[in-house]
């Protein structure tokens, strides 16, 4: 009988792992390594780390981990959930059946983006999501602003500290009212309302973008704001509760309503989407099974 396993193998799982495994808890982490930012070349915004490569964070990660012996990864899927009692049964692609009395749901996100030919070619190395992340290497040049949402007024005040040279596209959108539109206006922002027909470039820089009317606007780089759902439907049929942008609403230790399950990283913050906060959230996880495990050892 495992202690506890973490599904997911983000900075979330594998901090919740750290600290897990230095707790001497006997721990599985399940892994199957199809990260959300595998088209991401750097990881910025965590000190000591600014500008690491994900793959190198993950090698790093890993080898922390693997001084501590009660914690075993696995590069496998876990493919159900099921809670019986106060034991959770997991299944594996494989098929085979692992106990445990706690899990973290660290499974992260997956994006769904705007509909907009070519928008992957430039995904992660000239149009990012996140302008904490990003914003810093695209200062002062000409930007896009892609989104289809009324999140969009917030996205080009944000980005605005970093170029004053923005565009706002809503592809055949209107999600911006009058009032908006008179703001972005008066800081000199252009507004496109109608729909795109591509997105133009070499070698996944950005250079310019093609509305259906032909009219073409030169770019260099540029933000875009997807939806975000969960990967994973765990959380949704073991019960757990989800807040208004569809991740799941935890305590101040990742304990969902459902008693034995937590949730850490982007499962449950939604955004800001940055690994900082996704590896401390996982540890705050880990806090929240040690302390209730202790807490079962002790009634």
């Amino acid at each position: 009988m495992l202690d506890c396993v973490i599904v997911g193998g983000g900075p979330a799982g594998l901090n919740a792992a750290l600290v897990l495994g230095r707790a001497r808890r006997k721990v599985v982490l399940f892994d199957n390594n199809s990260p959300r930012n595998a088209v991401t070349n750097e990881s910025h915004g965590f000190i000591t780390r600014d500008g690491i490569k994900p793959s190198e964070f993950r090698k790093i990660a890993h080898y922390d981990i693997g001084k501590y012996p009660s914690v075993m990864i696995r590069n496998e899927k876990i493919s159900d959930i099921k809670k019986r009692g106060m034991i959770f049964d997991l299944v594996t692609d494989e098929g085979e059946c692992i106990q445990a009395k706690k899990v973290i749901l660290a499974t992260g996100l997956k994006e769904i983006h705007p509909s907009v030919e070519k928008l992957m070619d430039y995904y992660g190395k000239s149009l990012f999501s996140c302008p904490y992340c990003d914003g810093w290497e695209l200062k002062d040049r000409p930007l896009i602003v892609l989104s289809e949402h009324p999140a969009v007024f917030h996205m080009v005040k944000i980005v605005y500290n970093w170029s004053k040279n923005l565009i706002v596209c809503t592809n055949g959108q209107k999600v911006l009212t009058l009032e908006q539109k008179e703001v972005l206006q008066r800081k000199g922002i252009k507004i496109f309302e109608q729909k795109i027909k591509t997105l133009v470039g070499e070698n996944g820089l950005l250079e310019a973008v093609i509305f259906e009317d032909d009219q073409i606007e030169k770019i260099s780089g540029g933000f875009v704001t997807p939806e975000w759902i969960q990967a994973s439907s765990f959380g949704k049929s073991l019960g757990c509760e989800v807040n208004q942008l569809g991740g799941f609403i935890t305590d101040e230790l990742g304990r969902t309503n459902i008693e034995g399950i937590y949730a850490a990283g982007d499962t449950s913050v939604i955004a800001p989407s940055q690994v900082i906060i996704a590896a401390a959230q996982g540890s705050r996880a880990a806090i929240g099974v040690n302390s209730d495990l202790t807490q079962e050892e002790f009634n």
